[in-house]
């Protein structure tokens, strides 16, 4: 199976972002993926906003994503564009730093008039970094998020059916471009209220 970075961009505590990324997270692990989450408003702010590669948090942020086979990036739109966290952390990898990895953008806000900020914000800046495959993203909207009080979330029906074809896209984006040893498992999907 492959191995996967999951990435909350999200500089909130109670991100809905992040709540989305775990969804995400069990989807894929229920694949059989080996997952890596990482919440980049854990970062140290002064090491990443400082460029700091050689911190030994930043210095395991790179790894991951070195490591990693596919990357699905999870973050809020703001303003009509992904995270200021988002870019500062993307800032950070080399220019090749997404080469032979098959990318996932997501992303959450309160409207869908910010729905185009995945492939006329992101997807730029991803496919700059030399990502083998930008899968389709997918956009969920802040109201089709229910958060548990355990820091998980419920997703409206149809936002979980939208997020389950995009994850399951991903994964079979996966097993195409990496071989067969990847190959997606059928009829798991992510839970709806």
């Amino acid at each position: 199976m492959a191995t996967i970075l999951t990435v909350s961009a999200s500089p909130s505590p109670t991100s809905k972002s992040a709540a989305t990324r775990r969804l995400v997270d069990a989807h894929l692990a229920g694949l059989g993926h080996h997952v890596h989450p990482l919440d980049a408003r854990e970062l140290p702010p002064a090491a990443l906003l400082g460029a700091d590669t050689g911190h030994p948090a930043i210095a395991a942020a790179l790894d991951l994503f070195a490591r990693a086979d596919g990357v699905v990036v999870v973050t809020p739109v703001y303003k009509a564009a992904y995270s200021g966290l988002l870019k500062t952390l993307l800032d950070l990898l080399p220019q090749s730093g997404l080469a032979r990895k098959v990318v996932l953008p997501l992303a959450t806000g309160g409207t869908t008039a910010h729905v185009l900020a995945i492939d006329y914000a992101l997807r730029p800046v991803l496919s700059s970094l030399g990502s083998a495959q930008i899968v389709q993203g997918y956009f969920v909207l802040e109201q089709d998020i229910t958060r548990e009080p355990d820091g998980g979330a419920v997703l409206a029906a149809d936002s979980a059916a939208g997020l389950t074809r995009a994850v399951s896209r991903f994964a079979e984006a996966l097993a195409l471009h990496h071989g067969a040893g990847f190959a997606p498992a059928e009829g798991y999907a992510l839970s709806a209220a």
